[in-house]
């Protein structure tokens, strides 16, 4: 029997047990406590399916920085290029590689060493710039990757590629993959919470999407969440004025009797996912307003954070919200801080969008780690390329721009079974091509699956004839990056 037809007789026959015993809306969510993930996310292999080696991550915390940060600028120290600074790159150097619309018809490539000073920071000696004065204090407990690379050159389809692990629209995101893979651990949470804050260095850079957090051809519950800033943190999801609590129970339990008939009829696992949102969405106008209250948090973490944690929808906002969703067991949480495209004026940019991220960043580190969280919650931060080691338009001696580079680029990560205190893979004297221990976009996913107890290559989903992959057909685990 195909597995098509096993998920046909499987959902009929689950239909069936639940309208003989009678079970209406409300009887559904005690099912939902005994086996949440069988009997309503519609998906037929329990998490313990995909879990092949021991876990060291529950949790991701991923500070996704949309616009793609120059590298060069914060943690990738290049001195060659201030001693050539304004001399040409060397065609040795670029070999002809890919350039983007924006620069190839430059007749010049002129190098730009960054204005910004580098210093070696605690025992692992990582360098770091001085605009990001806060992370400098963790990097004992960051794992930098210099070396990471992707095949995407404008914004849309490189984010779309770390996000889904497909250059094209439509697959699952990655933290859907995580929900249907491994389940949720709170039934009054979605498993999967997105949270977007707008950069000061660039407030009109590149928009995005909702389909970066979508599910793709996997089951709708496995969907992001997104929640927003503002009394109404997620759409939707208050009674309309007028109707009670009890209204509201009725409702769904006549939907309840409506959804069960016409799951008895056509078998669709859509219906009871339809039936898995709307409970969810009954326990989330409890447990949501619950976790984005911030105001019992003490004095101590505000100042962690920093001044603009006070204001919702902000980065540093965001990451205490991250916290507070981390702390209740949410599976994967995914900040999106948009800004980092310095095309031009980088110098004066990229300081106003260093500031947004660094403080909380580095204070996101500190909180987990004072409350024995960081062991077992995987942070990233990084964004969809780095940046060229040219001026993109004019160079003058203390203004540049630099263009999309993925050729080379660095992101880093902390805690969940990653190493401490390690910088890992290296670029070449310009900054330019790789030199040692390139770490593809699809290495980095199949390490991160690892590091949260899935084999890559075994966490599948057969669509239209074909079994997809996070990872596509290929990727590796930098065994190098684990503790």
């Amino acid at each position: 029997m195909h597995k098509e037809e096993q998920d046909y007789h499987y959902n009929l026959n689950r239909r069936h047990f639940l309208s003989k015993v009678s079970l209406g809306l409300g009887g559904l969510g005690l099912a939902s406590l005994l086996n949440p993930t069988s009997l309503l996310a519609g998906k037929r292999p329990g998490p313990e399916d995909f879990r092949h080696i021991a876990p060291k991550a529950k949790r991701v915390i991923y500070l996704f920085q949309s616009g793609g940060p120059s590298q060069l600028d914060l943690f990738d120290y290049k001195p060659k290029l201030r001693e050539m600074m304004g001399q040409e790159l060397p065609e040795s150097v670029r070999n002809g590689q890919r350039l983007t619309g924006m620069t190839s018809g430059q007749s010049s490539f002129p190098l730009a060493g960054s204005v910004f000073d580098f210093k070696q920071y605690g025992d692992s000696r990582a360098w770091v710039s001085d605009i990001m004065p806060y992370t400098s204090k963790v990097v004992d407990e960051l794992c930098f990757i210099k070396s990471v690379h992707t095949e995407a050159i404008n914004h849309d389809p490189a984010i779309t590629f770390f996000q889904t692990g497909s250059q094209q629209p439509g697959r699952p995101s990655m933290g859907s993959w995580l929900s249907y893979g491994l389940g949720s651990d709170n039934d009054n949470l979605p498993a999967f919470s997105v949270l977007l804050s707008r950069g000061s260095g660039r407030p009109q850079g590149q928009p995005l999407y909702s389909r970066l957090w979508g599910n793709g051809f996997l089951n709708s519950v496995h969907q992001g969440v997104q929640f927003r800033s503002g009394k109404d943190p997620v759409l939707y999801l208050k009674d309309p004025k007028g109707m009670s609590k009890m209204d509201r129970r009725n409702m769904l339990d006549h939907l309840s009797q409506l959804n069960s008939i016409h799951s008895q009829e056509f078998g669709d696992p859509e219906i009871n996912a339809r039936v898995a949102q709307y409970e969810l969405a009954y326990r989330m106008q409890t447990s949501v307003p619950e976790t984005m209250d911030i105001s019992s948090e003490p004095d101590h973490i505000y100042r962690m954070y920093g001044a603009d944690v006070a204001q919702p929808g902000t980065f540093a906002a965001n990451c205490l919200l991250a916290r507070r969703l981390a702390e209740r067991d949410v599976r994967f949480i995914q900040l999106y801080h948009m800004g980092w495209d310095q095309h031009d004026n980088l110098p004066g940019a990229i300081q106003k969008q260093a500031k947004d991220v660094d403080q909380a960043s580095a204070a996101l580190i500190m909180d987990l780690k004072q409350r024995g969280m960081l062991d077992d919650t995987l942070v990233i931060w990084g964004g969809e390329f780095g940046r060229t080691n040219y001026s993109q338009g004019a160079l003058t001696k203390n203004n540049y721009g630099r263009d999309h580079h993925p050729r080379s680029f660095t992101i880093w990560m902390a805690g969940g079974g990653v190493k401490p205190g390690i910088s890992y893979g290296e670029t070449d004297d310009f900054g330019y091509n790789i030199a040692k221990d390139p770490v593809h976009v699809h290495d980095f996913q199949a390490t991160m699956l690892h590091l949260l107890g899935i084999d890559h290559e075994k966490l599948t989903y057969k669509y239209q004839g074909r079994r997809f992959r996070l990872t596509d057909v290929s990727g590796n685990v930098i065994h190098d990056l684990l503790a």
